[in-house]
């Protein structure tokens, strides 16, 4: 395909396949509802929320977490079986030669004649290398606390063993709910507690570093599209790209 803009032939690349594109609107909108029931849990005593509506809060986040979580994984795989430029190599700043190419783009990007790429430049694999590394923080650390505070899968009922000292007996279990403290060891629920810290230390800190990437991150691709006029946003919506150069890569 190929169109006429100023005397100039336009082609179109094809880069995003469906499966790409789906992650990335389904991602979206599960980090948005996430970060802001997160928020509100956060909040929940300043802005007068019970124990029974934070763990109603908890349970929302954890389901949608499960969303989340499938998407990412299915992400996850996609990223070594999906197409060319799904592909982990194409995607991540890993591999021989990677700091090399940054070097010269930003060399030829300060000159104002940074090349094209029909999957990601040099920089924008260091944004996206960061962003999965915090989004699989967020999802490993987050099912490690729906089983600490809801006992959900698929650490919860491990969790509800060590917090009741019932072990094997599962007669204990019954009848334990989030929030409930009768049927709990006091002893075992502390150092059930204890172990749980750094998992929300780590949960929280990568949430904020998260939600401090992704402003750059949409601000960084909308520079991108207006300087390159590549159809970079538009390409999460019908999987092409426009260049009137060959892409680098």
């Amino acid at each position: 395909m190929a169109k006429q803009d100023s005397g100039s032939v336009v082609e179109a690349y094809s880069v995003w396949d469906a499966t790409t594109r789906w992650f990335h609107w389904i991602n979206v909108l599960c980090v948005l509802l996430l970060a802001g029931i997160g928020v509100v849990i956060l909040n929940a005593g300043a802005l007068g929320v019970s124990s029974d509506g934070k763990i109603a809060l908890k349970t929302f986040h954890a389901w949608t977490g499960y969303v989340f979580a499938l998407n990412l994984c299915w992400r996850i795989v996609w990223g070594f079986v999906g197409s060319r430029y799904a592909r982990w190599g194409a995607i991540l700043p890993v591999g021989g030669g990677r700091l090399r190419e940054l070097k010269l783009y930003l060399r030829e990007l300060k000159s104002g004649h940074a090349p094209h790429y029909r999957g990601h430049n040099p920089l924008g694999r260091l944004m996206v290398g960061a962003l999965f590394l915090l989004l699989s923080a967020q999802m490993l650390t987050g099912l490690v606390l729906a089983g600490t505070d809801l006992y959900l899968p698929p650490f919860g009922h491990e969790f509800a063993e060590w917090a009741t000292g019932a072990g094997e007996d599962h007669s204990k279990l019954v009848g334990l709910k989030p929030g409930q403290k009768e049927l709990l060891d006091p002893e075992g629920y502390a150092s059930m507690r204890e172990f749980r810290a750094p998992f929300i230390a780590v949960h929280k800190w990568s949430f904020f570093i998260l939600m401090g990437l992704i402003p750059i991150h949409i601000a960084a691709v909308v520079l991108a599209d207006i300087r390159e006029r590549s159809g970079l946003i538009s390409a999460m919506f019908s999987g092409a790209k426009f260049f009137s150069r060959k892409p680098r890569d």
